[in-house]
């Protein structure tokens, strides 16, 4: 190994410093013993080993160089592990039906048998009642839950809210009170060289500390949830970290980590973590006792902006968000905006797309205005926008198709506004939108999933959850189903 001047030197001065050190407090000593010696007690023992300082959380940069356990002694004790569960019962092999299988293997193998699925991650306290924000992935789909707490103690947890669109859910302890809990920072103050920390259950490992800075802010495009506006962080994050907290120097949390770009599957530096301010308003709903997350409804559609609409445009740059389209009841059209403006900043703060303007809308509170900054012909214009949820019109009428259709087992609902935003429909109106697919139903089996839209079986036009259910009531020598999903419309036939 090739070892440089300059390392050489460092070292080299290091150990110069630690000799004069050392001879300075030798001199002391002997100087001190010599000229005025202390009084000593009868058979008692001096000792001239000083006491060791209080670590506190620093309070500059200066003093980050020397440890970071100040800040993960505050942060660590709310800090939990998350183990969820649900028991799967396996289907019946049919080869036991024949009674010959039967009486060579016996009546017990054909039954259906039982499968544990589990899941770990981690999460932290944000509140002393015992509320846990972890990912909705960590608990998707389980139905027992429990909490390992840094202390040791194992306690169980009820599921208070899932809010899909951002991967958050939030848990509560079930037992116990005054749990230690973690600060609520704010990422809009975040800096690109922030020095942060990961802090979570890697692999099952344990509590683990990791170290890092934060790479970007404000990345689109990741693909995890809805709201793609992530920060990106280098520290250590690897499966089992999902839903611990990104933590600043202060020991507070700056947001919950989500999920790596990794080909591997074990961390190369690139981690990804949702900012905290969304969070805030996931854990304000959970305290409030609602059951989903509602957000500002913009009543627009937004497009990204490509270098060949920024010219039509023109603008000098392809940045902002497009309206493709205008609700002419929705917010955005009582504001005045129209179709073909571009809106490129929310309360002061840039918005360089889609995702931007979606994040800073969704994390403002319900009841006020937002002021957004909007390009029209060239020119800059200033307009308010009313900050209300998207309305439930018609009314979702959520029905559990029964039956021998391929349909059995989906839930389905009507669409309007307020579906739209929470389902991401995208590119009709029309038809029912499937919010939930049981495991072993006909609708799985059928690959149906969430948000599917249903546009019509056996040629009638499925208009509302009562059509869907009336057109399934029966049976059918085949069943032609017309499907959207992804934008995209299907027409399959199958066997009935």
């Amino acid at each position: 190994m090739k070892i440089s001047a300059r390392h050489i030197f460092t070292a080299a001065a290091l150990a110069c410093a630690l000799a004069a050190s050392f001879a300075f407090a030798r001199a002391e000593v002997s100087s001190g013993t010599a000229q005025n010696p202390p009084p000593r007690s009868p058979g008692r023992v001096e000792s001239f080993t000083p006491p060791a300082p209080e670590r506190a959380v620093p309070t500059s940069r200066g003093e980050l160089m020397n440890s970071f356990a100040p800040v993960v002694k505050k942060a660590q004790p709310a800090v939990v592990n998350v183990f969820a569960s649900r028991v799967e019962r396996m289907p019946a092999n049919p080869l036991f039906d024949d009674p010959i299988f039967r009486r060579f293997f016996g009546e017990g193998g054909g039954m259906p048998g039982r499968n544990m699925a589990q899941s770990l991650g981690s999460g932290v306290i944000v509140d002393q009642s015992g509320l846990v924000v972890t990912n909705n992935h960590v608990i998707e789909g389980m139905t027992d839950v429990k909490v390992a707490l840094a202390d040791k103690r194992e306690l169980a947890a009820k599921i208070l809210l899932r809010d899909p669109r951002t991967d958050l859910a939030v848990l509560k302890l079930v037992d116990g009170a005054n749990f230690p809990t973690m600060e609520l920072g704010d990422s809009d103050a975040l800096e690109v060289g922030d020095l942060t920390l990961a802090i979570g259950n890697p692999f099952g490992v344990g509590q683990t500390v990791t170290q890092g800075i934060i790479s970007a802010l404000a990345r689109t495009h990741v693909g995890i949830s809805d709201y793609g506006f992530f920060i990106q962080t280098d520290a250590a994050i690897n499966p089992g970290n999902s839903g611990g907290p990104l933590v600043d120097m202060n020991g507070r949390v700056v947001g919950i980590n989500s999920a790596i770009f990794s080909k591997s599957g074990g961390s190369v530096g690139i981690g990804f973590a949702i900012p905290v301010n969304m969070v805030k308003n996931v854990i304000a709903a959970a305290k409030g006792g609602g059951k989903q997350v509602r957000r500002a409804w913009m009543g627009a559609t937004l497009q990204a902006l490509s270098q060949e609409i920024a010219d039509g445009l023109g603008l000098d740059r392809p940045t902002g968000a497009l309206l493709a389209d205008v609700d002419p009841n929705g917010p955005s059209a009582e504001a005045g905006l129209k179709r073909g403006d571009v809106v490129i900043s929310v309360d002061g703060q840039t918005a360089d797309d889609p995702e931007a303007v979606g994040y800073r809308l969704a994390t403002k509170p319900l009841g006020g205005q937002a002021t957004l900054g909007v390009l029209r012909g060239g020119k800059k214009i200033v307009a308010q926008i009313r900050l209300a949820p998207a309305p439930e019109t018609p009314p979702r009428d959520a029905i559990r198709i029964k039956g021998a259709s391929p349909f059995a087992g989906a839930t389905v609902m009507n669409i309007s506004p307020a579906v739209i935003e929470e389902m991401s429909v995208q590119g009709t109106t029309n038809g029912v939108v499937v919010s939930e697919v049981d495991d072993g139903s006909y609708a799985q089996q059928l690959n149906l999933q969430r948000g599917d839209i249903i546009l019509a079986v056996n040629d009638q036009k499925i208009g509302t959850t009562r059509d869907l259910e009336s057109v399934t009531a029966g049976r059918a020598y085949y069943w032609k189903i017309t499907l959207a999903r992804g934008g995209q419309v299907f027409t399959t036939v199958i066997g009935g």
